[in-house]
């Protein structure tokens, strides 16, 4: 009865462990904010989609990302306006006190002094670029490729923060699994030390094996408050990543879920399309283009229409001078073409052209470069994947075996078959079990939430 009871008892705690489901994200949608906003402060379960909803709505970094994408956009609602003319009005209203003496020719002297006029001028100019080597066409496609770099950066931003988000919640999983093996382990060891001292009492142990129950007992409760104070640590990880209150607790999931399901071909298949950094990459190299566009616009003429309404009166109380007129309007309509035609500016034209030029080439060696390293990245992860995904199907095997030879040396034990020494080792090699597969399990999912991210994927499959 007693061996049904303890084995029935391990099975159940090796299901909980080595459990596994497909997990998917639908979309992330305001209501489950507002859920996990309202209720997070109760002790409750988070579930990683709510994690990455509040994220989003949160993070500091999404926020500062789409602040830019919005300047962009306001740039971008601007662009025609380097189509418009532009119209300026100006206006004086000047008052003078002079002192004037004049000598004139016939050798006659005038002076007077406290001569008072007002001048008042007004006018309205305008000026209208009509040719300017397609330069303006140039700037409104660049606001048009600075809006869509600006989606380019959220989206970026916000794979790199689910990936982080993500990854943090499920290292939370495994400490979590970390500590309940490590509580299995005190139960035995509690055991363990009360069949020490039974058989210490009856005359058939010895007190080193108590003394050693006790020390193994101890140390695993240390090693329980290291990783409760892990835990706590990482959860404040994951609460600055969804920017919610320090204090705010909550329980995770007991399992990792692995889409064992990934290959090679299907995260490599149109994954420089896909991409977000090569993306990224590409619209710069686009806007570098345009800015050459607008550097060689400066070679070319300028061609302008202007136009001007001026008004101009003065108003003398008096003059020194007959011929000069006491009162004086002028008012009037102009307009006319103007051309500026550039010669020679210090090769500053040429010069601007050849940075322009440097830096798409500079862009355009980055973008190889980074191809060649996502290629290699995806290559090498995939390897650690496709390895975790192997080492996880083997410790799962392991771990039964492991709590199958504890069971059998604690029967053992209690029998007086086996030694202290052999329980102890078979304990030791269930926690080594534990430890190897809760290690694989994490770092299965590690690998599977990089690929994603890599391929620009994660969001969909999440």
């Amino acid at each position: 009865m007693l061996k049904n009871n303890f084995f029935n008892k391990y099975k159940a705690l090796l299901t909980s462990h080595v459990s596994r489901f497909t997990f998917h994200v639908s979309r992330l949608t305001i209501l489950t904010i507002l859920f996990f906003i309202s209720d997070l402060k109760a002790q409750q379960i988070l579930t990683p989609e709510e994690a990455i909803a509040t994220a989003l709505q949160n993070n500091y970094e999404i926020r500062l990302s789409r602040n830019d994408s919005i300047i962009y956009a306001i740039d971008h609602s601007y662009a025609n306006a380097a189509f418009l003319p532009r119209v300026n009005g100006d206006g004086a209203l000047i008052f003078n006190n002079n002192n004037q003496k004049q000598k004139l020719a016939d050798g006659t002297d005038r002076k007077a002094s406290g001569i008072r006029s007002r001048n008042l001028n007004a006018s309205i100019d305008l000026n209208w670029v009509l040719f300017d080597g397609f330069k303006m066409f140039a700037t409104r496609d660049k606001l048009r490729e600075f809006l869509l770099l600006g989606d380019l950066i959220i989206k970026n931003q916000i794979i790199n923060i689910v990936a982080e988000v993500i990854t943090t919640y499920y290292n939370i999983v495994k400490q979590k699994q970390q500590l309940k093996a490590v509580e299995e382990q005190m139960q035995l060891n509690r055991e363990r030390l009360r069949l020490a001292e039974v058989k210490l009492e009856v005359g058939l142990g010895i007190k080193p094996d108590v003394l050693q129950a006790k020390l193994d007992l101890n140390a695993q409760i240390a090693t329980q408050l290291r990783q409760q104070t892990l835990i706590a640590q990482i959860k404040g990880d994951l609460n600055r990543l969804m920017a919610v209150d320090k204090g705010v607790d909550y329980e995770v999931l007991d399992s990792i879920p692995i889409d064992t399901t990934l290959t090679l071909s299907e995260i490599k298949e149109n994954i420089v399309q896909s991409n977000p950094e090569l993306l990224l990459t590409r619209k710069n190299i686009d806007i570098a283009n345009i800015t050459l566009r607008e550097r060689r616009a400066e070679r070319l003429p300028t061609v302008s229409f202007t136009s001007a309404y001026n008004f101009s009166q003065t108003n003398n109380n008096s003059v020194i001078n007959n011929f000069s007129p006491l009162y004086n309007q002028n008012k009037g309509f102009n307009y006319g073409l103007t051309a500026t035609v550039p010669i020679f500016n210090n090769y500053i034209a040429k010069r601007n052209i050849r940075q322009a030029q440097a830096d798409i080439d500079f862009r355009r060696l980055t973008l190889e470069n980074q191809m060649s390293l996502l290629v290699t990245n995806v290559e090498n992860t995939f390897r650690a994947y496709e390895l975790q995904k192997r080492q996880l199907s083997l410790e799962e095997a392991n771990i039964v075996l492991a709590k199958e030879n504890v069971f059998i040396a604690y029967e053992r034990y209690k029998q007086g078959v086996t030694t202290f020494l052999e329980l102890r080792e078979a304990q030791k090699s269930l926690e080594d079990a534990y430890n190897r597969l809760i290690a694989a399990r994490y770092d299965t999912k590690v690998a599977e939430i990089e690929l994603l991210r890599l391929r620009g994927d994660l969001l969909r499959r999440q």
